[in-house]
């Protein structure tokens, strides 16, 4: 086992976001806590000054929790987050807006040692790359992967599936929140991805598995960014790169 298995992981942060090349509002909202190791995108739906209002919500929800020391107790404080913060959107809606559809997708990623943690609702998704090799550790809650998964159609043929954007859940959709966890490794040298649809919709995965390959998270988000709108992003476009490095020991 070598020495470097044993090292810390500092873990290096960047984000981007643009309303895109279409969209008039920015309903989307991120956050970036390396300070507990928590960072998430939050993807709002439901129309001008009502999605902003739901994936704000969420932000605010995941920010004022502190990151407990136990893994185990840190999912809990996230779950338990995003659960406040679907009763909040729910209230909202009731309250001031008819209960007019409103609602936000998130994704977030917490890491302790060496291991991370991806928890998500709706169609935001969560990459890594490690070895060169780009992996998707969440599974978009929408009609689409639905079929992907029973075998009605290919993953290529999901790309440009008239029913590509309706999602299956989302947080303030339903009295009920479900959250889904996904646990695995990290090490030296992952680079991760959180992203709003808006990103994998107008920049191919090989595009963006080349992007992350640059070392320096700042450098990494400003050419995912650089190239979605040189695509012509149709939707809002947030992403989050993080990076783990050798720490002291």
């Amino acid at each position: 086992m070598s020495d470097t298995e044993f090292r810390p992981i500092d873990w290096r942060s960047a984000c981007e976001t643009d309303v895109g090349t279409v969209r008039e509002v920015n309903e989307d909202a991120i956050l970036l806590r390396p300070d507990i190791h928590l960072w998430a995108v939050a993807d709002g739906m439901g129309g001008h000054s009502v999605g902003d209002i739901a994936s704000q919500t969420v932000v605010a929800a995941l920010e004022s929790i502190d990151g407990a020391d136990l893994l185990s107790e840190f999912v809990d404080q996230v779950d338990d987050a995003l659960i406040k913060a679907n009763s909040e959107i729910i209230a909202y809606s009731e309250n001031y807006l008819n209960s007019a559809p409103m609602g936000t997708t998130v994704v977030s990623l917490i890491t302790r040692g060496r291991v991370g943690v991806c928890l998500w609702v709706g169609d935001s998704r969560l990459y890594r790359l490690r070895g060169g090799e780009l992996s998707q550790l969440s599974r978009d809650h929408s009609q689409v992967e639905e079929l992907v998964q029973m075998g009605v159609i290919t993953p290529e043929q999901a790309i440009d599936h008239p029913d590509s954007h309706v999602i299956t859940r989302a947080v303030g959709g339903e009295t009920d929140v479900y959250v889904d966890i996904n646990l695995f490794s990290v090490q030296i040298g992952d680079t991760f991805l959180l992203c709003s649809d808006g990103l994998y919709n107008a920049v191919e995965i090989e595009d963006i598995a080349d992007c992350l390959a640059v070392r320096e998270p700042d450098d990494a988000s400003a050419e995912l960014m650089r190239r979605a709108l040189g695509n012509h992003a149709k939707d809002n476009v947030s992403l989050v790169v993080v990076r783990g490095e050798a720490g002291n020991c």
